[in-house]
């Protein structure tokens, strides 16, 4: 399992925590932003591929921000996979 703690940019959460069990979502944690809204995302994203909650999450804006929550997991994901494929080389 990959963990990564992803420090967000220009969303009110302040953090996400991730979790991957080899391509698989595994577990997802916000910290700040809108409760529901977040707990939500990290309902709907768990036991999903990796690429599909990425492709299902980028690019979502929050009004006139050019990102979101969303978008900032989908960051997060593609983070936590950079991580595993370096440590896999």
């Amino acid at each position: 399992m990959k963990t990564l703690s992803y420090r967000t940019r220009g969303v009110c959460a302040g953090r996400i925590d991730v979790a991957v069990d080899g391509n698989v979502v595994h577990e997802v944690k916000f910290y700040g932003g809108c409760g529901g809204n977040t707990q939500g995302v990290a309902s709907l994203v768990r036991g999903l591929p990796v690429g599909e909650a990425i492709a299902r999450l980028r690019g979502i804006r929050c009004g006139m921000k050019p990102t979101s929550c969303p978008d900032q997991l989908a960051t997060a994901l593609e983070a936590c996979m950079a991580l595993s494929s370096e440590e896999d080389v």
